[in-house]
């Protein structure tokens, strides 16, 4: 059989080592916990993977979670430079803080100016519906302008099941979002915005000298490291979370939609963080730049090149299950010179239980010139007599 045809398993010397010390027996994962919600979903941050939900793409009113796009487009604002932290915004009548009166609230006035600084915190800290609507202003000149920047960043980043009508949450008609996609906004932020989710930290805000704390009580919990996002609630979206937590390597993402009480919405949040990292670990087999193998080249200076990846490979895996990880990889062609360093010449595989789990692009680590006229010439006979068989 042609050895390109198929896959190439690694030599042992490239084959995956452990990078766990865990001796462990194979962890049994039970059935994901049952969660009081009407939607949940829990994720890891770094690979994407959903590890438990139910009812994750139901259409569900989002409440107060509404302001985690209002802050990531401040973010995004504040990192392109459109926008400064001590840019003054005047207050209009629109988000004066009376407009909101049995919701939560910054408390800020008609015609004062307050900074972007102050209304970032005052919408991430104290979910001031009246901050959102000065921002909005501010960003797009009207709440409505800013509602279309609202979607065509959700449809930049696959939230493909959420409208957004206004910037704090309030219920509205066509006003709606899933877990799932509520997932994707919290990744975004926290990949693309750091210094802004940095913000969902902190415990506390005071402004205008009115003290007011994080909804988000997780934040107090001293059994596991959360540090953000964001509640929501409203009469008809009951009570939501989204939090993240990290704990060693592995950051996870746990969306709570519907849940009946804020008591409620932060217990069955924990619950979903529990399990996936008692249940699952993130790990990082390859580095970029690893080099696999070295493989034979034809009419070049040198007979082989160096085969590699450019990139990372984070995997989400079965908690003590990194033991049994293994690598192969396939050639798409028989390599010819030249070839040049970071040429695409085939596929990673990395398998599990003997499945593949992941793939990436197989590329070259260094480049290969053209060997002289009778190093090409000896290669030719050599490669036709070796196709032979």
């Amino acid at each position: 059989m042609n050895f390109f045809s198929g896959r190439a398993k690694l030599a042992a010397t490239a084959t995956l080592m452990l990078i766990s010390t865990s001796t462990l027996a194979t962890t049994i994962i039970p059935n994901q916990p049952t969660v009081a919600a009407k939607s949940f979903i829990l994720v890891d941050h770094t690979t994407g993977q959903v590890l438990a939900e139910s009812n994750a793409h139901d259409l569900l009113a989002p409440a107060s979670l509404t302001k985690l796009m209002t802050s990531f487009i401040i973010g995004r604002e504040l990192k392109n430079g459109n926008i400064s932290q001590t840019d003054m915004v005047t207050i209009s009548e629109n988000a004066w803080a009376k407009n909101f009166p049995d919701s939560s609230k910054m408390f800020i006035e008609v015609g004062k100016e307050i900074s972007v600084a102050d209304l970032n915190r005052g919408i991430v800290i104290q979910s001031g519906n009246d901050a959102c609507v000065a921002m909005a202003e501010y960003i797009a000149g009207t709440e409505d302008g800013f509602a279309s920047i609202m979607n065509n960043v959700a449809a930049e980043i696959g939230m493909t099941n959420s409208y957004f009508e206004n910037s704090h949450g309030l219920d509205s008609t066509q006003h709606k979002t899933t877990a799932y996609d509520m997932s994707i906004l919290a990744r975004a932020i926290i990949h693309e915005t750091p210094e802004e989710y940095a913000l969902y930290k902190e415990k506390s805000f005071t402004f205008n000298k009115i003290k007011q704390y994080n909804r988000n009580t997780l934040l107090w919990d001293k059994s596991m490291n959360v540090d953000g996002m964001k509640t929501g609630h409203t009469s008809q979206a009951g009570y939501s979370l989204v939090s993240s937590a990290t704990k060693d390597d592995m950051r996870l993402i746990a969306v709570v939609m519907g849940a009946k009480s804020a008591r409620s919405r932060a217990s069955e949040s924990k619950k979903i963080l529990n399990y996936g990292f008692r249940f699952f670990e993130t790990v990082n087999p390859y580095k970029a730049g690893h080099e696999f193998a070295s493989q034979k080249v034809w009419y070049g200076k040198t007979d082989e090149v160096k085969l590699g990846i450019t990139t990372d490979t984070p995997l989400t895996i079965r908690r003590g299950q990194s033991k049994n990880l293994k690598a192969s990889f396939e050639l798409s062609k028989e390599l010819e010179a030249p070839i040049s360093k970071g040429q695409t010449v085939g596929t990673v595989f990395i398998q599990l239980d003997g499945k593949d789990i992941a793939k990436y692009p197989l590329v070259t680590l260094n480049e290969v010139e053209q060997g002289s006229w009778f190093k090409r010439t000896t290669d030719y006979v050599k490669q036709s007599i070796s196709n032979l068989f």
